[in-house]
């Protein structure tokens, strides 16, 4: 009897340990680690933009593939140009129950001397989605085209205003590299910063800016809707659908090659390899997701799945890349 009593016991560790692998496919995978506390996902803008629209859509798909079986909440730490978010993740050394959901501004921020906080300290995880840029305006802007706009700045570079959601952002980059290339010095230009990319569409539809340098993914609805217009997208050929009447940049003489606008996931540093491993795996599934890729498909953007090495390296070249162009429009720290 005590022999079966023992026996029972066993059986019922090695069912209870069963039943977390099973619940939690990539804790499985790893063999076993998971997260024992609540999971934050820190999201460097305001609520209601398109970053925190997506880290939610991240968590819902954590929650409901039970990735996870903790809480997991998303944490909105707007302010600084997304040196906010860097700093509190930065801080929270080894602790793998605080994800960043981040853009390119992580580089661009320390290249221009905004932060002194690189991508390097922080523990990357997946790339997960691009974006194209758009150069924004109401329907019925008096700015016609591209070349418009190009002559209408060349005549007074304080002559149309600028909303962005991040001076030093991807978006604004391509923006800024794009109007270089046309012979308009972007250091001139007339820029108001907002908390998000949802407030510069308000901005730009109320007509308290002219123009907005932003995501494609974030002007999409509205553009759909008869609110905005696109003058000109950063993507290397025109995009399909409802867009495929907006020419490229490159149609219109501007050269926004070398900047990228993509999606990245950071743990702290110093996160043990198990830990990283759990949310590659964790992210592998979420870009596996059906709904996941269809949103990404409905937006315009462009899947692209990248963990490990691969990351790293891809980072480090994004990195250069992005320095080269910034010191070409001279936005770099000097």
């Amino acid at each position: 009897m005590k022999n079966r009593r023992g026996y029972c016991q066993v059986i019922s560790v090695l069912v209870a340990a069963g039943g977390l692998a099973i619940g939690n496919p990539a804790a499985a995978a790893e063999g076993g680690w998971q997260p024992q506390s609540p999971v934050e996902i820190v999201v460097p803008t305001g609520a209601g933009g398109e970053n925190d629209r997506v880290a939610r859509f991240i968590q819902r798909i954590l929650e409901q593939k039970k990735l996870v079986t903790t809480p997991v909440t998303v944490v909105n730490k707007a302010g600084g140009n997304q040196v906010l978010a860097t700093v509190h993740v930065a801080k929270k050394t080894a602790d793998p129950h605080v994800l960043l959901y981040a853009t390119g501004t992580i580089q661009s921020n320390e290249i221009a001397g905004v932060s002194d906080l690189s991508y390097r300290d922080l523990t990357p995880i997946a790339k997960l989605r691009c974006d194209n840029t758009a150069v924004t305006v109401a329907p019925d802007s008096h700015i016609k085209d591209m070349p418009d706009l190009i002559r209408k700045l060349k005549a007074d570079v304080k002559s149309v205003s600028f909303g962005t959601a991040s001076r030093g952002g991807a978006n604004n980059l391509v923006l800024a590299k794009a109007l270089r290339s046309g012979g308009v010095d972007p250091n001139g230009l007339k820029l108001i910063v907002f908390k998000t990319n949802a407030q510069t569409m308000t901005a730009v539809m109320g007509k308290h800016v002219d123009s907005v340098g932003s995501s494609v993914s974030a002007a999409f609805k509205n553009v759909e809707a008869g609110k905005l217009r696109l003058l000109a997208v950063s993507a290397p050929k025109r995009l399909g659908g409802i867009l495929a009447d907006v020419p490229t940049m490159a149609e219109a003489g501007l050269d926004v090659r070398g900047v990228s606008n993509c999606r990245y996931v950071y743990a702290p540093k110093g996160i043990s390899a198990a830990q990283r491993s759990f949310w590659e795996k964790a992210m592998a599934a979420v870009n596996d997701d059906e709904e996941w890729k269809s949103d990404i498909s409905l937006r315009n953007q462009q899947q692209d799945f990248v963990i490990g090495k691969d990351l790293e390296a891809g980072l480090e070249d994004t990195y250069n890349a992005t320095k080269a162009a910034m010191v070409d429009i001279g936005l770099a720290k000097k």
